[in-house]
């Protein structure tokens, strides 16, 4: 008997071969997409303020949503001008204290290694003076030299970074288009789901923004104390550059671990300039130690919740498997994407332990 499709199948088919077309065509076009991927993101968080402000009124007039959106971008862009401001001065005074503080290191390094190698039969000479003079000329590179690097890599690089710099005024255009119909957008994406499948759509759906604005809520919250944490500790024990420290850990604090370990090489660096011997990594190895432990222990579980919490191993897995996929954006995504994959999974698991196959029995 000749294997025949009902007109159901045969559509059911058509349908998800276009499904397949469209995932490959967004793959191929994936590096295009990235400002929309970044703009939904940033507006998945900025929505619920531009609510908010929305619903405000001036006298008998409610606040239009397009004022309402340009508020919230042009709040979004005053934070990243303040995180600029903050970390280019940083940068700016450490380069010359690390050129100063770098032949007293090497002079302390050679002293403690070099008595240790002889003692154990090892005859090394360290060429000091000439490691010296290659680091201070490394360091103190002239302006005209900089500006000559800069300009040998737009030569070589000029398509990409061109490429790059539209992409970022790109998404806050795409951001601002985005929020301003953001309701709309979200109410024609539920009319394309396939009626027999909406309820169970909507339900999961329903549980990922939760999921994910406890998850928001928390992680900013988290930030905030841990910004004022560090700050106020490295400001205690003399760091002369403890605010803007304190406030870039926080602030990467929502890369997992890798924010941490950016931080805490920060505030390493800030030691060895300031102080003397042991005395400042003693108060960071303290003062992040104690961080780590007020994170881990009682911020993250209480702020961002149980519910979201994963298994050690499934974070680092996570890191490690969208790292690779999507690189540094992937990091970012991991934790959020890996709670929305946790709800999905979750449904999945019911379906299958309620259906047939895995009921039948022998």
């Amino acid at each position: 008997m000749p294997f025949s499709l009902s007109d159901e199948q045969k559509q059911n088919l058509v349908w998800l071969i276009v499904g397949f077309l469209l995932l490959a065509l967004l793959v191929a076009l994936g590096p295009m997409l990235s400002p929309f991927v970044a703009a939904g993101i940033i507006g998945y968080a900025l929505n619920p303020g531009v609510d908010w402000i929305a619903r405000k009124r001036i006298g008998p007039l409610r606040i239009p949503r397009f004022v309402a959106v340009s508020i919230m971008v042009l709040l979004l862009a005053l934070a990243m001008l303040a995180l600029v401001l903050i970390v280019v001065p940083l940068v700016l005074r450490q380069i010359p204290q690390l050129q100063a503080q770098i032949p007293p290191l090497l002079d302390q390094l050679n002293a403690f290694v070099s008595p240790r190698l002889h003692q154990l039969g090892i005859e090394v000479r360290l060429d000091m003076a000439g490691i010296k003079a290659l680091l201070t000329q490394q360091i103190s590179t002239s302006s005209d030299e900089m500006w000559a690097s800069v300009l040998a890599s737009l030569r070589v690089g000029g398509t990409a970074l061109l490429a790059g710099l539209a992409n970022l005024l790109f998404v806050p255009m795409v951001l601002f288009y985005l929020l301003q119909d953001w309701h709309p957008f979200l109410k024609r994406m539920q009319t394309m789901i396939p009626r027999r499948w909406a309820g169970r759509v909507n339900l999961m759906a329903t549980e990922v923004d939760d999921l994910l604005g406890q998850y928001l809520r928390g992680q900013l919250l988290v930030m905030l104390v841990l910004a004022i944490y560090y700050s106020a500790a490295l400001s205690a024990a003399g760091f002369d550059s403890a605010l803007p420290v304190g406030v870039l850990t926080g602030i990467l604090v929502f890369i997992p671990y890798v924010g941490f370990g950016l931080g805490l090489v920060l505030a390493i660096l800030a030691a060895v300039l300031q102080f003397d011997g042991v005395y400042g990594l003693l108060w960071v190895a303290l003062i992040y130690g104690a961080g780590q432990v007020l994170e881990s222990f009682i911020l993250t579980p209480k702020l961002v919740g149980e519910r979201i919490g994963l298994h050690p191993l499934v974070v680092i897995f996570a890191l490690l498997a969208f790292g690779q996929l999507f690189g540094f954006v992937g990091v970012l995504l991991a934790l959020p994407a890996s709670a929305i994959l946790s709800v999905l999974a979750l449904h999945v698991r019911r379906e299958y332990l309620a259906s047939n196959f895995y009921n039948r029995q022998p």
